[in-house]
């Protein structure tokens, strides 16, 4: 297997990556690029692009400006400050409700909505649909959460027809910023393309329905289809990114968030990152992490750890040691979602061995699935150090002092449980807060 030379991902990474022949991934290079993009010059064009609809609302009569979907998240506070406080809009909050909530995502909910007093539309699935759904969606594509990553896109999508309000804004490129599946000099926008292949993942509601195995109806999936084409055609929806139009910094955005608008941290440790503002607001997300795990050999100690080589913060030999640390962890969430979903652990093992990529996975001598290389052997391959970024002063990186508590470290005093910049009781035991 073929690892990046300057982070730590590995050829197979997901949606899509290449590794070039100075052995670097697509993914540092569109962070290379966005280095030399002209932030000022898009702020400008998207704050000419947001008083058009501004206007356009005023002209028809309406009330909201755009529709942001949000979760409660950094991002979405984000969002929601740059729309309303920044460029003065009107903005309906639109959140698909996944219905595997931790406390503290409810409450960072709640604290998004009451800081910047927006609307919010919320919408929750029958239990007995989702967990049909997410029983076939396990079998199928080895993901448990195909309900709310097509639900979070379906949604708002399905709220802009119904209340003709054309422009939605999400924040960053998720794919983009990772694994360079597309490039920012592009400006992307939400696509048919991507709709189908990365939001569906390369299935239709109606061959959930066809499936004549699992009891799956059309109701059930009526939360989960796009409007018809010619209706959004007609009123002209428009999914933008704002991360397009402005340099998206993840520490900067939970720090200003955290210190302005009240956004509440997760208490560490956590099992599968060291992150400590990424994915706080449902449990389920572990689950996904560790299936993409056994399927490709890589979690979100990776994902994370190549975010911070990337933006000067950890060396590669740092990041290799949290992928190694936290990658594999079987999470203990586990346990609720295979009674959620009545099945036993050697039956999702069993969905899962053919979704395992034959280039990361092999059988020891016992019949025991184990990896064929992992990271770790690659500290030392030929061109790291001409791939290496500089690094930011001690106290700038991911475990320095001023970042303390928004990364986790055993090496860190822990800020006290009353802190406010912590939930007390984050709710890490309940499930199903709706």
């Amino acid at each position: 297997m073929r690892y990046c030379l300057r982070c730590v991902y590995p050829e197979n990474a997901k949606p899509t990556i290449l590794i070039d022949d100075d052995g670097i991934c697509s993914g540092c290079r569109v962070q290379e690029k966005k280095r030399a993009i002209d932030w000022e010059s898009r702020e400008k064009s998207l704050r000419e692009l947001l008083a058009q609809y501004k206007s356009k609302t005023k002209a028809r009569g309406g009330i909201y400006d755009c529709i942001i979907p949000v979760s409660g998240g950094k991002d979405s506070h984000y969002q929601v400050y740059l729309a309303k406080k920044v460029y003065g809009l009107n903005p309906l909050l639109v959140t698909y409700n996944h219905v595997f909530n931790t406390k503290l995502g409810v409450r960072n909910l709640r604290n998004l909505v009451m800081r910047f007093e927006c609307d919010l539309v919320r919408f929750t699935s029958r239990m007995d649909a989702i967990r049909k759904i997410d029983r076939l969606m396990l079998e199928k594509i080895g993901d448990i959460t195909w309900h709310y990553h097509t639900g979070i896109y379906t949604l708002p999508f399905q709220i802009a027809v119904e209340k003709k309000i054309p422009l939605i804004l999400w924040g960053e490129h998720g794919n983009s910023e990772m694994t360079g599946m597309v490039s920012l000099e592009d400006m992307p926008e939400f696509t048919k393309w991507y709709r189908q292949e990365y939001v569906m993942r390369g299935h239709t509601v109606d061959q959930l329905v066809e499936d004549g195995s699992t009891g799956i109806t059309p109701e059930d999936v009526a939360p989960f289809r796009f409007p018809e084409a010619a209706q959004m055609e007609e009123l002209g929806v428009r999914g933008i990114y704002l991360g397009a139009y402005v340099n998206w910094h993840h520490l900067h955005i939970a720090k200003m968030m955290v210190e302005k608008y009240n956004f509440k941290l997760a208490e560490g440790p956590r099992e599968r990152t060291f992150s400590l503002f990424h994915k706080i607001d449902d449990h389920a997300n572990d689950v996904h992490d560790y299936l993409k795990y056994l399927k490709f050999g890589y979690g979100r100690g990776t994902d994370h750890s190549c975010e911070e080589i990337r933006a000067c913060r950890m060396t590669r030999e740092e990041g290799i040691s949290m992928a190694m640390q936290y990658d594999h962890v079987r999470p203990s969430t586990l346990d609720f979602y295979l009674g959620y979903l009545g099945i036993r652990e050697q039956d999702l093992l069993q969905w899962i061995e053919p979704l395992r990529d034959a280039d990361v996975w092999t059988r020891d001598t016992q019949g025991r699935r184990v990896r064929k290389d992992a990271v770790g052997n690659h500290i030392n391959d030929a061109g790291v150090e001409a791939a290496r970024l500089p690094r930011l002063p001690e106290q700038d990186q991911t475990l320095g002092a001023n970042n303390r508590h928004y990364y986790y470290s055993d090496k860190h005093v822990p800020w006290p449980r009353t802190d406010d910049r912590f939930l007390t009781d984050s709710g890490d035991g309940d499930f199903l807060v709706l």
